[in-house]
């Protein structure tokens, strides 16, 4: 594809669960919205794992709330699939939503887990936005009509638990590294609002480990980038997808 910029400026960051998008891509999705990109965010499962106290039913329906809570802090938009946690799969079912939902969005810019990961919701949820981003400019693809600027979007990976391989352990190498350094209080802000999860781990480590743990790993990768806090990315380059890399273009 040749190396146009964007005109249709709708950013969707798909991954696997609640608080998943806030810590790994958060500041430029902020970063994003600040340019005047519309945001969403969307997760394929509904956080009925995330307690040790409450039922399913219970922690699900505060977990969409602070994922709501947290996407308008920045001015965006929260979706969920609704598949329960730990049970996300690749299904004629869940194929059709995730297609469903970004036929609706139309998005141009996409942010989702890698391919290998330490959890299979994570990896599954891979897979549906593959299938989803490919798939849904395809006018026979979804019965909902289609949106004009409608095109198979920029794809980019955001880093696995700690950035490392779950299979050798070493760091993964980005293709993109973004400077979150001027947003990282907004970052933590947005990631606070998930205090369920929060509040468990200051509970369980005696200090704010949901915030510093996302902290630390910005601060190994800014150091790559010569910056306070960075997040990492490895853009998708397979056929049909654009090659130039549009993240570094907009956010140098």
């Amino acid at each position: 594809m040749a190396a146009t910029a964007p005109t249709h400026l709708i950013a969707l960051a798909f991954m696997a669960h609640p608080d998943d998008a806030e810590i790994l891509c958060g500041g430029t999705l902020i970063r994003l919205a600040r340019l005047g990109w519309q945001v969403h965010i969307a997760t394929t499962a509904r956080g009925d794992c995330g307690s040790a106290t409450l039922g399913p039913d219970e922690i699900a329906a505060i977990r969409f709330k602070e994922g709501q809570k947290a996407a308008q802090s920045m001015g965006a938009t929260y979706h969920c699939l609704g598949l329960p946690d730990v049970n996300v799969s690749f299904c004629e079912q869940s194929n059709r939503q995730a297609i469903d939902l970004f036929r609706a969005i139309a998005p141009t810019l996409v942010f989702t887990h890698p391919r290998f990961d330490y959890m299979l919701d994570h990896e599954q949820t891979h897979l549906l936005a593959r299938s989803a981003t490919f798939s849904y400019p395809i006018p026979n693809a979804s019965p909902l009509p289609l949106i004009d600027g409608s095109q198979v979007p920029w794809l980019y990976y955001v880093d696995p638990l700690e950035g490392l391989d779950p299979y050798s352990g070493r760091l993964i190498e980005p293709t993109t590294l973004i400077d979150v350094s001027a947003v990282i209080d907004d970052k933590a802000a947005m990631l606070a609002c998930h205090a369920s999860q929060r509040d468990w781990l200051r509970r369980h480590h005696g200090m704010d480990e949901y915030i510093e743990s996302m902290k630390r790993h910005g601060a190994t990768r800014g150091r790559s980038l010569g910056v306070a806090c960075a997040e990492a990315f490895v853009q998708h380059r397979g056929h049909a997808y654009p090659e130039h890399d549009v993240l570094k273009e907009l956010l140098p």
